[in-house]
């Protein structure tokens, strides 16, 4: 830092401000350190910042599994918004979702080093009395039931799915069929009750519930159940991915979207405009559900917010070619 110092011919304390991204540094003195730095090689040493300012520059992010698009999604919105912030990630992915695979991920993770941890919980783990993240550790939970117990970011399923129900009923359709998410997972329940809620809002009874894992095959496996339905004429899919594999089996059976069953997802993944018919579905603003996690959790390092509390982002309904009135009856 001396030799730096020496050559942009400032003093070590304005090396130490460039290189720490601190404020208060002219550009053209922030350039002169910065070409001083490549000339000579150097490379601010990240451990020792780390044993002299008590902190690491690095998140820690446990997981149970990356199959899901909004796990994956999520993690990348994360990754992102944390080097904006000058933080590094660490991804730990959890086999098995039990109270020693916590405990040792959060073993694992203060090894690694780590300021802060953002658990993506998409499966039931929270809501068991047995099961508890370690009160010393500043964390943030996406996609959790955890109530008040800890510092929670997710979209807001129940919203979004009531205006998924009622885009479909909107356009005549007597109820609204469901095809569900895995048993297991939070998200999944939570639009299954929203789902329940929004029909009885309306004074409509709710169809048996058909449920599949997520995949486009199981959507496809479940689809064959609905598409022998005659009085099937709208679905709500908790997943992009299995209204693709729905969508399949109406057109094996010659049911057709929309004309004769109107199609809803969750998710808008990329792909969806490009579907056959292109999905009307729910979009989640995954980007900012992990701006708000790196931000809430810097927040917590800090002391600058509260301990406790749920941050919820609007879901928002794109209208698509997937939905349409029911046929006329006869």
């Amino acid at each position: 830092m001396a030799d730096v110092a020496r050559l942009a011919g400032v003093s070590a304390q304005t090396v130490s401000r460039v290189s720490n991204g601190y404020p208060g540094v002219t550009e053209e003195t922030r350039r002169q350190v910065l070409a001083a730095m490549k000339e000579l090689g150097y490379r601010p040493n990240s451990a020792a910042r780390a044993l002299k300012r008590g902190e690491f520059r690095t998140i820690g992010v446990i997981t149970f599994t990356l199959a899901t698009t909004g796990n994956v999604r999520t993690l990348e919105a994360i990754a992102t918004s944390a080097a904006r912030e000058g933080y590094a990630v660490t991804l730990l992915p959890v086999a098995v979702p039990t109270q020693d695979e916590v405990r040792g991920a959060f073993s694992r993770l203060e090894e690694l080093a780590v300021d802060a941890v953002i658990v993506i919980m998409e499966v039931h783990l929270l809501d068991a009395a047995t099961v508890q993240l370690p009160p010393h550790v500043q964390v943030v939970v996406v996609d959790s039931d955890a109530g008040d117990r800890y510092t929670v970011v997710d979209t807001d399923q129940h919203g979004g799915t009531r205006e998924a129900v009622r885009h479909l009923l909107g356009l005549g359709h007597r109820t609204v069929w469901h095809l569900a998410g895995p048993e297991d997972s939070f998200a999944a329940q939570r639009r299954t009750d929203a789902w329940r809620a929004a029909l009885a809002e309306a004074g409509r009874e709710a169809p048996p519930l058909v449920r599949g894992d997520w995949s486009a095959e199981s959507g496809y496996r479940a689809g064959l159940d609905l598409a022998a339905r005659e009085e099937c004429t709208a679905v709500f899919a908790a997943n992009d991915q299995m209204a693709l594999g729905l969508l399949r089996a109406l057109h094996e059976h010659g049911r057709r979207v929309p004309q004769d069953v109107s199609v809803v997802g969750f998710d808008d993944i990329p792909e969806a405009s490009s579907f056959l018919p292109p999905l009307t579905t729910l979009h989640q603003d995954f980007a900012e559900v992990g701006r708000l996690c790196v931000q809430a959790v810097l927040r917590k390092m800090r002391q600058e917010g509260p301990e406790r509390g749920t941050s919820l982002v609007p879901a928002r309904l794109v209208h698509r070619a997937s939905t349409a009135p029911p046929p006329a009856r006869t």
